[in-house]
């Protein structure tokens, strides 16, 4: 039986070849894969946000398909179509770049909704239909997205119905001063690239699958999830005394979600069981695309971090489990 920090280490030393720092937003891809759940990376251009994710299905050992949204993409350009054959007058199925492991959906905010939502039956039911067929999508399937949070001309929000089915929605965030030295020193060279090698596979990352769901999980935990999931709901309640900020709460799936991905964190940090500390750490990668801000909210800069980790702050821990 291989541990979680042993498949762990392998991976995020052959992604380290190609991507410096990131160790949090490794992990946090490394979580989603275990628990079977899509990703939405968020950040400024030249973070290395596809060079990560391409890096990962590279290690991984899995079939990688990129697809650069852009404002006049087909959803038959993502999910595929029906070609006829004029040799027997037959319609036959071209699948698209959807049909991979791991699906990079670049600059996802770059696409109308009609595309956007040819993704929400692959990443829901993890099939496609296609001339009235339904075609299943390999396994492991992964769908991870990027997006700039700042250049909004030409872009389009995602509705919150795909949003709420990405797992996780991580933050990119600049390199610090040593790692961005060490990229310099390793990468300053115009001929120098990085070469990787798959330390892993489609079949072992299933496999792992069943050491995850081993985690226990006592009931004080799940009601702690529980209590922080409803609790983003209750702040979208009008009270009458003062300013509401939280326009919607988050859904069911934040519970699994939570509930999931913090069994899939404690197998990777070699824990047997679930911890308060876990739910803490994943709670606003879980929560901040789930949660709907009031314009006050908006007006007044406050962030669905800021609502996160107020709930955290304020919602009583198991003092047993």
């Amino acid at each position: 039986m291989q541990s979680g920090s042993h498949w762990s280490q392998k991976i995020r030393a052959e992604v380290g070849k190609a991507v410096i720092g990131q160790d949090s937003v490794v992990e946090r891809l490394l979580v989603a894969l275990l628990a079977n759940g899509h990703v939405l990376l968020e950040g400024l251009p030249g973070l290395a946000k596809t060079l990560l994710v391409k890096s990962l299905a590279t290690a991984l050992g899995v079939q990688f398909e990129r697809v650069q949204f852009t404002p006049d993409l087909l959803p038959s350009d993502v999910v595929g179509t029906m070609i006829f054959s004029p040799n027997d007058g037959k319609f036959t199925p071209h699948h698209g770049p959807i049909f991979a492991n791991l699906v990079l959906a670049d600059e996802i905010n770059r696409a109308p909704a009609k595309v956007q939502s040819a993704l929400l039956e692959a990443m829901q039911e993890r099939q496609v239909t296609l001339g009235g067929t339904t075609h299943a999508l390999p396994k492991p399937f992964f769908v991870m997205a990027t997006q700039n949070p700042i250049e909004q001309e030409g872009t389009y929000a995602l509705p919150e119905a795909q949003t709420d089915r990405f797992l996780f929605k991580l933050i990119v965030g600049y390199p610090s001063l040593q790692e961005e030295s060490q990229m310099m020193a390793r990468w300053g060279g115009v001929t120098t690239q990085p070469v990787l090698q798959a330390v892993s596979d489609g079949a072992e990352l299933l496999s792992l699958r069943t050491q995850v769901d081993t985690v226990f999980v006592a009931p004080p935990i799940q009601g702690y999830i529980l209590a922080l999931v409803r609790t983003t709901r209750d702040l979208a309640l009008p009270t009458g005394e003062n300013t509401r900020y939280v326009n919607f709460g988050a859904s069911p799936r934040a519970s699994l979600a939570l509930y999931q991905a913090g069994r899939a964190l404690a197998w990777l940090r070699g824990l047997e069981y679930l911890t308060p500390e876990i739910i803490q750490e994943i709670a606003p990668d879980v929560l901040r695309h789930r949660i709907g801000l009031t314009y006050e909210a908006e007006a007044q800069n406050i962030t669905a971090d800021a609502v996160v980790s107020h709930i955290l702050q304020t919602t009583a821990v198991p003092d047993s489990l």
